[in-house]
């Protein structure tokens, strides 16, 4: 399985995302930088990790959008190519059009950072053995996950079973608790929580979703 994580000015969970996927047995890691415009063909996982790209200075996720790179995973993923974003790497699949809906500011305003609860939600190749209401401890750390999506939007994302991931409790005002998504296809999923930081820690629930990940691959390989 050959995974390529992006680099981005301001990434900060790129060396976890790395570590991370190295756990696993038979992940070969490819680090990619901003600039590349290469083809992305001969990857089976391209993951956008976390952290302030660009700094975040015009609008989380807005300055990485048009990074020469994502021309690349845009064609990459309209061929059916699995791309990840987690926390500022969601924000960034929103904002490039991969995803639906936005991430904005928390309800409260505030920077949230502490280890929450979410529970899987619609069936997925990004959760499966996961089944359905299955919880896992992960942490967060973001001042703009608040999920917002209009209603029509949301109906359709019900209706194809778009919705990875829930927070168990209202933590910053995400529309109907929505903690991760997928795109129609299910090729394309982001999530604010950090997997990342829960894979050799206190808790090890990330893996987990590693492990989706990579059964993800092998099934379709």
């Amino acid at each position: 399985m050959r995974v390529g994580v992006i680099t981005f000015p301001g990434s900060n969970c790129d060396e976890d995302c790395s570590f991370s996927l190295g756990q696993l047995e038979g992940v070969e890691v490819s680090r990619l930088w901003h600039k590349d415009t290469a083809s992305l063909g001969e990857l089976d996982l391209i993951v956008l990790p976390g952290g302030f790209s660009y700094g975040d200075y015009l609008r989380t996720g807005a300055m990485a959008a048009i990074s020469p790179i994502m021309s690349a995973v845009k064609e990459y993923a309209s061929r059916g190519g699995r791309v990840f974003g987690i926390c500022n790497g969601f924000q960034i699949l929103c904002e490039s059009g991969l995803l639906p809906g936005a991430l904005v500011k928390n309800q409260k305003l505030g920077f949230i950072c502490k280890e929450v609860t979410i529970e899987v939600g619609d069936p997925s190749p990004w959760t499966a053995p996961l089944s359905t209401g299955t919880q896992l401890k992960l942490p967060i750390a973001h001042g703009e996950g608040r999920f917002v999506v209009d209603p029509t939007t949301y109906s359709e994302m019900k209706k194809h079973g778009q919705i990875a991931f829930r927070y168990l409790e209202d933590l910053n005002g995400s529309f109907e608790k929505i903690a991760g998504i997928t795109n129609r296809e299910k090729n394309v999923c982001g999530m604010m929580p950090h997997p990342e930081r829960a894979a050799d820690l206190k808790s090890r629930d990330g893996m987990k979703i590693w492990n989706a990940l990579l059964r993800q691959v092998r099934e379709k390989a």
